[in-house]
């Protein structure tokens, strides 16, 4: 994604079909003089009664605004966390480059960050990640009038790639020898494909499996290569945030186990694919 750093930050009300209205008071203790704030089983929050993730939009489907309310996959797995933790969440909306960086959660502003993110040992020096919740691949989606019917056709034929900036779609363009043209956000990738402004994407499976849903976007547009680059999505904490990774993996493999994983994969996702239950621990 593209960085906007004068972007100002959104907090926006989180709701699925296990989570009301998220700004709720009450619901954990703090010391009474301003200092620090705690959920349930110690963990320490940013905000009492809340526990606040970062997130960057839009990204169906694991967070998008739908009828004025922030969604997805990755929300509602966050939602199981903030219940165990007693508390409610609320999303705030950042720059990407802050999930790099981790810039909100050393500042103190997130409690964690939320954002289809994938595990990389770079990003890993700055932040902790929780276990895998999902494995991804790249797609690449072209204009059916384009003539590309590969990856490699795009170069071959002197078509445009497009790519969202700072995301690993970016990086294997990169890597293979692209020069893609980056967009802000997976919309505006999707966008420039939809106007011209580029005749190939690179961009997450799961975006485009949403996006060609809609039967005018499946009539104009393909997927021509799915590349398996072995990437799996986490949640990210503040370095040394132990209480509250515990208590994220646990609701992950509290969820895996009792079914509440595949019902949600099933709602914001599309079919149920096993091994997006099954993924190994991310080495710590």
């Amino acid at each position: 994604m593209k960085t906007l750093l004068g972007r100002r930050a959104r907090v926006l009300a989180a709701t699925t079909a296990t989570a009301g209205l998220v700004l709720v008071a009450g619901c954990s203790s703090s010391d009474g003089g301003g200092g620090k704030k705690t959920a349930a089983g110690g963990v320490e929050v940013v905000q009492g009664g809340q526990l606040t993730t970062c997130t960057h939009l839009p990204y169906p489907p694991f967070q998008s605004e739908i009828d004025g309310k922030v969604q997805g996959l990755d929300v509602s797995l966050i939602d199981l966390v903030a219940k165990n933790l007693k508390v409610k969440q609320t999303i705030v909306d950042t720059p990407f480059e802050n999930f790099k960086t981790g810039a909100f959660l050393n500042s103190g502003r997130c409690d964690l960050a939320a954002a289809g993110m994938t595990i990389t040992p770079e990003r890993k020096k700055n932040v902790d990640f929780s276990d895998p919740y999902f494995d991804a691949t790249q797609a690449v989606l072209v204009d059916k009038k384009s003539g590309v019917t590969s990856l490699a056709d795009v170069k071959a034929k002197g078509k445009k790639l497009g790519a969202q900036a700072q995301t690993t779609g970016e990086d294997y363009a990169k890597s293979k020898g692209y020069d893609p043209v980056s967009f802000e956000s997976s919309d505006a990738v999707l966008n420039g494909l939809r106007t011209g402004q580029v005749q190939a994407v690179i961009i997450d499976y799961p975006v485009v499996q949403g996006w060609l849903k809609d039967k005018a976007n499946a009539g104009a547009f393909q997927v021509v290569d799915n590349l398996n680059t072995g990437e799996q999505y986490g949640f990210t904490v503040k370095k040394g945030n132990t209480k509250l990774l515990a208590a994220i993996n646990k609701a992950l493999a509290d969820a895996k186990a009792d079914g509440t994983y595949k019902k949600l994969y099933e709602q914001w996702i599309g079919p149920y694919t096993p091994s997006a239950a099954t993924a190994s621990p991310s080495a710590s």
